[in-house]
């Protein structure tokens, strides 16, 4: 096993995982439903509890991999995510479900945010700009993909191999990390800088808890105001924390450069506009159109697979083009696709009448994935698990 690309495959594997439990559960409500015999609030906390768990500590997980070495903290997310996975899978209530989803979002925090410093860490030079585009455009694939395999396999096996499909992945991935990824950690003399981590957490949960309960229950209500003004609050802690630390969680200084700063929010926009879309992209083919849940998983196929493309061979052809034209390209061509299906598709049209656009978005979408320097702030690689986490 001595190809240059095993770690990118080791690496690139955990990611696809942990994204498409992110959407994967969505398809199998009902039959989640049915079969533990659970409330419609429970089923809301079997699809909140992951992505809350994991937004509320993906940046604390960066430091921690700073300080006890990122193939450490890798392997470690990757046990955890594997163990929580079973258990959801086993699961005899939505108690337990719940719990469980708790606790892959934990293990898939320590995941995710190694995954870039273990990158940096590994390739150099264009290697590194095509590493980069293979993970960017297999995290598109696993958003577009995940409500579709999730559909796939509730339909055709049981709502439970959703959970249990991660087993075997997560085995091969610890293989071939075991074998191929090398040991990195940050500068000597690092320590975890805890009133950055606890303030940056409450206000990571509260926020994603803010959000959610609002776009459920409406803007006025009690717990999403409370939630959200929470969220504000320890925002502010977190910034006057960091501005008097001395080894910070995120080094605020960085905001001052106007570049980094319009980089950062137009990477961000981006974001915001292609997650979404990939991950509710297969709902609407079925949900709209009418489309059987493989019809729809070959109706994202080509949004996935160019994203793909892009991303990988992008990070070679686009190395010497400013951040700013990838990023305003790719906002301009997300936006088109997804306007031109909104407008140009109905539920008279046939089932591949999509397609085309979608593979528009993700030309958008790549594009993004195509330029490492632009998700997230270019700093020496010692300190990169504290730098990574927090790019959008």
């Amino acid at each position: 096993m001595r190809s240059t690309w095993w770690p990118l495959a080791a690496i690139t594997l955990g990611n696809f995982m942990l994204l498409i439990d992110v959407t994967i559960v969505n398809t199998a409500l009902p039959q989640v439903a049915h079969g533990l015999d659970a409330s419609f609030t429970s089923l809301q906390w079997v699809m909140d509890i992951y992505a809350l768990a994991l937004a509320a500590l993906l940046m604390v997980a960066g430091s921690a991999a700073d300080l006890f070495g990122r193939r450490r903290l890798y392997l470690l997310g990757l046990a955890v995510f594997a163990l929580s996975s079973l258990i959801c899978g086993l699961a005899p209530d939505a108690g337990v479900l719940i719990a469980a989803r708790a606790v892959q979002g934990v293990g898939a925090a320590a995941m995710f945010a190694t995954n870039t410093p273990l990158l940096m860490a590994t390739y150099s030079g264009r290697a590194r700009g095509v590493a980069f585009g293979v993970w960017g455009g297999t995290s598109g694939a696993a958003a577009a993909v995940g409500p579709v395999l999730g559909g796939v396999l509730t339909e055709y096996v049981d709502w439970r191999a959703i959970f249990l499909v991660n087993l075997p992945l997560t085995a091969i991935a610890v293989w071939i990390t075991l074998r191929t990824v090398g040991e990195s950690r940050g500068a000597s003399g690092a320590r975890i800088d805890w009133p950055g981590a606890v303030s940056f957490t409450v206000c990571a949960g509260a926020l994603t808890y803010g959000l959610m309960r609002g776009g459920e229950e409406g803007w006025s209500d009690t717990r999403a105001v409370v939630a959200l003004t929470a969220a504000a609050l320890a925002l502010i802690v977190f910034t006057v924390v960091e501005r008097g630390a001395r080894q910070p969680l995120l080094d605020l200084r960085l905001l001052r450069r106007p570049s980094f700063a319009v980089l950062m929010a137009a990477a961000l926009l981006l974001q915001a506009a292609a997650f979404p879309y990939l991950t509710y992209a297969g709902l609407w083919l079925q949900s709209v159109l009418d489309m059987s849940p493989v019809r729809a998983g070959l109706a994202v196929t080509p949004m996935a697979g160019v994203a793909l493309v892009v991303g990988a061979a992008g990070g070679r052809l686009l190395d010497k083009v400013a951040p700013g034209r990838t990023l305003g390209g790719g906002l301009l061509l997300v936006g088109a696709g997804a306007l031109v299906n909104g407008t140009l598709v109905d539920a008279s049209s046939h089932w591949t009448a999509p397609a085309p656009r979608l593979a528009l978005s993700g030309l958008g979408i790549g594009l993004k994935h195509a330029r490492p320097g632009v998700g997230g702030p270019r700093r020496r690689p010692a300190r990169s698990g504290r730098a990574w986490p927090a790019a959008p």
